[in-house]
């Protein structure tokens, strides 16, 4: 049996997608894959694969060990550029890291980004396209999932929200990439609605406005909750309190909340930016600034119609991503990686003939 070698540390940090997504992507291979595959957790022995979800400088001094036993598999979860959106850093300790980073990716054998649109971008970092792969996030269905309207009303008691009121939900780190601020500014002129965050500053004073942010988060407008950062298992019931899923952020990868939000059947509000066009299709709304967020969300409040069509779209997205596509996707990409190990070590075998 072929042995894989989980490698992350993103659990340290709360409140974060990256933990998220690796979570969900461990629990899919040990679940759907153990015909084929053994799968390790954060052992530093010598595996067939060696599987990076995050790039620890530990994780960068094993690689040559990796490579020797196996072949060597990174998750892009970021590049320099989303970094640099959402952390002030120095800008000395800035450019160090983000060499890091690009030279963390060049050492691996195989990369998996997922989103599409992230793959010219490796490419211009001087990585080989040859050895990217696209293989989109996953949520599982028994973890998020919708509820009905009793239990709805439940939860909206236990956060101290009007039962009757209109819930809008962002979720993610409290930054200003994610779009806070728009998503503050438009609560202020839409007082009829609710609006709750759902996140915190994960990475403390290095955020990215993170002054300013702090100050709105300790006094938002009256309309306007923030519930700082909560529990993964917790999650499932803040979704379904809310009525729509609204994320203004400028830069995302695949962020984990818009399928959590799918699954739990809520139209998806998002910005009209490149990167969701090819994994989100017709799945979700879209705007490209404040006045045409506010004229979304007005329409979702107030017509019927408008809200089924959404919540259809929404429905149709959870269906797309489902757990069967995601994982014969791994099934595949691992099954390519277990053949070129096994290549690699018949001509290691025939040299070896040839040597004696």
């Amino acid at each position: 049996m072929t042995t894989i070698n989980m490698l992350s540390s993103a659990e340290k940090v709360k409140g974060q997608g990256v933990a998220s997504a690796y979570l969900e992507q461990v629990s899919l291979v040990q679940s759907g894959l153990s015909d084929k595959y053994k799968v390790e957790i954060n052992k530093f022995k010598p595996c067939d694969i060696t599987h990076y979800h995050t790039v620890d400088f530990k994780h960068f001094l094993s690689l040559p060990f990796a490579k020797i036993s196996g072949k060597t598999v990174g998750c892009v979860h970021f590049l320099p550029e989303t970094l640099e959106e959402s952390l002030d850093i120095p800008i000395l300790f800035k450019k160090v890291f983000y060499r890091y980073v690009v030279a963390f990716y060049n050492k691996m054998d195989y990369l998996v980004t997922v989103n599409p649109y992230f793959i010219d971008k490796l490419c211009e970092y001087g990585i080989d396209r040859r050895k990217i792969t696209y293989i989109p996030n996953f949520v599982s269905s028994k973890d998020f999932y919708p509820v009905d309207l009793n239990k709805k009303k439940e939860i909206r008691e236990k956060y101290n929200v009007c039962t009757d009121a209109f819930v809008v939900l962002g979720v993610g780190q409290v930054q200003t990439r994610k779009g806070v601020l728009d998503f503050v500014e438009i609560a202020k002129n839409m007082p009829d609605i609710q609006f709750i965050w759902a996140g915190g500053f994960s990475f403390g004073r290095i955020t990215s406005g993170y002054k300013e942010l702090k100050e709105i988060v300790e006094s938002p407008p009256e309309n306007v909750k923030f519930i700082g950062i909560v529990e993964r298992d917790d999650m499932n019931l803040v979704y379904n309190m809310s009525d729509v899923f609204f994320l203004p952020s400028y830069s995302e990868l695949f962020p984990m909340a818009i399928l959590e939000a799918m699954n739990c059947h809520l139209p998806i509000v998002l910005r009209d930016i490149d990167i969701y066009k090819n994994i989100l299709f017709d799945y979700y709304l879209k705007a490209s600034d404040n006045k045409e967020f506010e004229k979304l969300l007005n329409a979702l409040k107030n017509s019927e119609n408008k809200y089924k069509l959404a919540k259809e779209r929404s429905v149709a997205g959870s269906r797309f991503y489902s757990k069967e596509h995601v994982l014969q996707l791994w099934r595949e990409f691992y099954d390519n990686v277990s053949e070129d190990l096994k290549a690699r070590r018949f001509r290691g075998k025939r040299y070896e003939k040839k040597s004696n």
